[in-house]
């Protein structure tokens, strides 16, 4: 709860003033009940008007001023709540941008939007809540009963029964449905999970008839969570009936003991009334402190499952120990061997969770400006491999050096600005053309943007649409065609000349000649080494050097010719894709 807190620490005054200005709104309330008393036992019972319409003016005082205080109560809290969980909701989405990928893939997607959205809101109801509620209730609850001791004090005693009794009500009901609404906000999660996969792949799950099954999946689920928040609401639906008895009870007590000694002149008709009243009152902030203790289970449940997210380490792949000795020993020392610009040695990675490495021992290097395909067979480690020389993860063993230093010796910054990447999933975004160039170089003019969409064969696309570089992007890129969105994510990250640039398998859509165009295009950066990963031969056979991979590890390294001669693996791919299908020459 400290790191929750903490965001509240920028409205310090709004969370003083909100519960002073409640607390001055009860002081006037519980004088209600006295003017109540002149009004029965002084005009009423003399017949004097005048009296009663004068006691009355001061109700209606009494009322304007406790408005007034009330809504400037509630500004108050509504600022602090909504002003803190603001910035609460920005700490934790900065820390998810700042989350790895290990970190991500851990935590899961759906879960982290649950903690954004869901949790947050729950916690700033609660804030709001607290701060209106919790000096208000109690203060009344006890003024109550002092003020019917200063009427009566054996009438009153009853307060003393009924309160610790209430109390023990609200303390169970709290206890009892912290644990079940933290499990609810469990099942939540779930449920988004599965909306989320279902609403992604909606067109796979039509196209191979599978509604019904997702439908009865999806029911389970929600099925699930409607029992957990079921039991959740029958232990808080117990504290309305329960509280009701215990007051009703002492409500009776009350109108039989005053009825008895107005009759034998030890109280008058006010003052019974007056001690309803308090009752009454006692009744209804109790009732609302019960809903405050509800709501505060919630609350609490939901800022621990954001605390989690906020302490979650941001490279929990990372070797600490090993990390602060690198850094004690100078991480920048120059990796042994020649010139080469990115070298792999000895380098290993092993998800977390994860039983099996998904790459091993893997030992290459390249220079700056060549070309470095990637080639094996689906679930080989090919985006693996390119996601360490991206520094998406950290190698488990061995090492990676950029231009002589260590990879893990770069913060985030400094790698993004010398690595692009374009993912197997073309991914675009609202807004447009120029502003999705623009992401990896926000100060490149239209000259270089041109330039990038010339090279990732892009530029008669955007020539075509009526907006040109103006053109509006739809989320996701959804105006646009598989093809014509994998070439508008090359060309962003060429834009940002890079010093490597990966392609993961980003090629997939287009036909081979436009695929030829790019791969001349790309071979006049002569500065930048390109990582090419893909399952066409024929888009790797003009490599400097081929890295054919087979569960994890290297198993060939060489050019197109080099290796047919001596890899097994990529010989069975190239014949397969050419020789034994048509015999044709690759492209």
């Amino acid at each position: 709860m400290k790191k929750v807190l903490y965001y509240m620490n920028a409205y310090k005054k709004e969370s003083v003033l909100a519960p002073l200005f409640k607390l001055l709104e009860a002081t006037f309330e519980l004088f209600v009940p006295l003017v109540m008393v002149k009004i029965i036992d002084v005009g009423i019972a003399q017949g004097d008007k005048s009296y009663i319409l004068k006691m009355g003016g001061v109700l209606v005082l009494l009322a304007a001023i406790g408005l007034t205080v009330s809504i400037t109560a509630q500004f108050f809290a509504a600022k602090a709540a909504v002003g803190s969980c603001t910035a609460l909701r920005q700490a934790m989405f900065d820390h998810i941008m700042d989350l790895d990928h290990s970190a991500i893939d851990k935590t899961g997607t759906s879960t982290l939007i649950t903690r954004m959205t869901s949790d947050i809101a729950q916690v700033q109801n609660t804030v709001n809540m607290v701060l209106r509620l919790f000096l208000r209730s109690p203060v009344i609850v006890f003024g109550a009963m002092i003020m019917a001791f200063t009427i009566d004090v054996k009438s009153a005693l009853i307060f003393t029964v009924a309160i610790p009794a209430l109390a023990i009500v609200v303390y169970g009901v709290t206890a009892g449905s912290m644990p079940v609404y933290k499990r609810a906000q469990e099942k939540l999660d779930k449920v988004l999970s599965l909306t989320r996969e279902n609403l992604s792949g909606a067109r796979v799950i039509r196209a191979f008839a599978r509604e019904d099954l997702e439908r009865e999946a999806f029911g389970l689920e929600n099925d699930t969570l409607a029992g957990t928040q079921t039991s959740a609401a029958r232990i808080s639906a117990i504290t309305n009936p329960v509280t009701y008895v215990i007051v009703n009870t002492a409500i009776m007590y009350l109108i039989y003991t005053g009825a008895v000694k107005v009759n034998i002149g030890e109280l008058s008709q006010g003052q019974v009334v007056a001690l309803l009243n308090y009752m009454s009152q006692i009744l209804v902030e109790l009732l609302k402190l019960a809903n405050l203790f509800v709501l505060f289970s919630k609350g609490v449940a939901c800022a621990k499952r954001i605390e989690a997210v906020l302490e979650t380490d941001t490279h929990p792949d990372i070797d600490k120990t090993a990390a602060s000795a690198n850094a004690e020993a100078d991480v920048s020392v120059t990796a042994p061997g020649d010139d080469a610009f990115i070298r792999f040695e000895e380098v290993g990675l092993t998800y977390m969770g994860a039983g099996d490495s998904a790459i091993r021992g893997v030992s290459f290097a390249a220079k700056k400006g060549e070309t470095v395909g990637i080639i094996g067979g689906t679930g080989s480690g090919k985006t693996s491999l390119v996601s360490l020389a991206a520094g998406f993860y950290r190698a488990t063993e061995g090492a990676v050096f950029i231009d002589g230093k260590n990879i893990d010796s770069y913060t985030d910054e400094e790698l993004r600005k010398r690595i692009s990447i374009v993912p197997q999933k073309a991914v675009l975004f609202t807004g447009s053309i120029r502003d999705n160039l623009k992401w990896g170089n926000p100060d490149a003019d239209d000259e270089r943007l041109w330039s990038a969409l010339k090279i990732a064969q892009a530029d008669e696309i955007v020539k075509g649409k009526a907006g040109g570089l103006d053109e509006h992007v739809e989320q996701g890129g959804r105006n646009f065609s598989g093809g014509q969105r994998q070439r508008l994510t090359i060309a962003r990250a060429v834009a940002a000349d890079p010093e490597i640039l990966i392609l993961d398998d980003s090629a997939s859509a287009l036909d081979y000649i436009t695929e030829k165009n790019l791969r001349d295009a790309l071979a006049g950066m002569k500065d930048t080494t390109k990582f090419i990963v893909s399952q066409r031969a024929s888009s790797l056979i003009y490599a400097d050097r081929i890295i054919v991979l087979d569960d994890g590890e290297v198993v060939g390294v060489g050019t197109n010719e080099e290796l047919l001669k001596t890899c097994d693996v990529y010989r069975e791919i190239y014949e397969t894709q050419f020789e034994r299908s048509s015999g044709e020459e690759a492209v």
